[in-house]
């Protein structure tokens, strides 16, 4: 059964530009209710641009997952106009016929500040950012 509400809507429209002041005020919250969690994830662009270009794919999902060695990371995944995980994907082979390609599952981000509680002197490097 298809989720028709994701299917009414464009997916590469998801998302939106929010304020400087909401964007800290939202870490804010997520930080004073989780003093340990992981503070922030980096991606670089090149990777996330290998799965933009892959065919069909309109988006990125992001999966809460735990690495080899037990630390929260995220897993991302392309994400087509139906709303689902690419996984594969049709190309065309050097003999002209149709073929399937495994799609990019990718992680290997960097994360700052797990496990370590929340204070007044973390926060000043996002207000710093933000304001």
């Amino acid at each position: 059964m298809m989720n028709t509400e994701l299917t009414q809507r464009n997916l590469t429209q998801v998302g939106e530009e929010i304020s400087h002041e909401l964007g800290a005020e939202m870490i804010k919250n997520y930080q004073a209710a989780n003093p340990l969690d992981v503070k922030n994830y980096t991606v670089g662009r090149n990777i996330l641009d290998e799965i933009l270009a892959q065919p069909g794919c309109v988006g990125l999902r992001f999966y809460n997952a735990y690495n080899e060695i037990g630390e929260k990371t995220l897993v991302y995944t392309g994400v087509d106009e139906f709303g689902k995980s690419i996984v594969k994907y049709s190309v065309v082979n050097s003999e002209g016929s149709l073929d399937s390609k495994t799609a990019i599952v990718a992680d290997r981000i960097r994360t700052e500040g797990a496990g370590i509680p929340a204070d007044d002197s973390i926060f000043a490097d996002i207000w710093e950012f933000f304001f």
